[in-house]
C-alpha cells in the first residue's frame, strides 16, 4: 500500500505519495518540496520537522528518503548524476524532469555514493 505524507497547518493541506516526492530543500523555517513532474510548493515546516513526518507516516516508504547534510531530503530512487569532485547531485522523477540540487559536500557525496554502491551489491548478489 502506498503511504502518503499530510503535511497539515492552520491554512493548508498537502498531500502526496512518497514516490511524488524528488527532493526537499531547506529554507530557514519553510522548506521547499519538489514534485514530479517540475512542481514547488513552499510549506511552513522546517526540514527536521518534514523529516520525522516522513518517518511517522511513511512506514518503509521513508527509506526511500535519504538527508544531506542540513538542507536536502531526497528521494534516492531518482538519483540521476552524483560527481563527488565536482559537488554535483541531479535527480530526475520518472517523466524525465531533471533537478539540480544545491552544491552538496564531498563528504556528503561520498557517503550516499556508499550507501548506493553498498545496496547495488546486496541487490545483486
Amino acid at each position: 500500500m502506498k503511504h502518503q505524507l499530510i503535511i497539515s497547518n492552520t491554512n493548508e493541506l498537502v498531500r502526496l505519495h512518497a514516490d511524488e516526492i524528488v527532493s526537499i530543500e531547506a529554507d530557514g523555517n519553510y522548506s521547499t518540496l519538489y514534485i514530479a513532474g517540475g512542481e514547488k510548493r513552499v510549506v511552513l515546516f522546517q526540514l527536521g520537522q518534514l523529516e520525522h513526518m516522513m518517518s511517522d507516516q511513511l512506514a518503509e516508504e521513508a527509506e526511500t528518503f535519504v538527508r544531506i547534510g542540513r538542507s536536502l531530503i531526497i528521494n534516492r530512487n531518482y538519483i540521476y548524476y552524483l560527481n563527488i569532485n565536482r559537488q554535483q547531485l541531479m535527480l530526475r522523477d520518472p517523466n524525465g524532469q531533471r533537478y539540480e540540487t544545491p552544491r552538496v559536500s564531498h563528504e556528503s557525496l561520498r557517503k550516499l555514493k556508499e550507501l548506493i554502491d553498498e545496496e547495488n551489491v546486496k541487490t545483486n548478489n
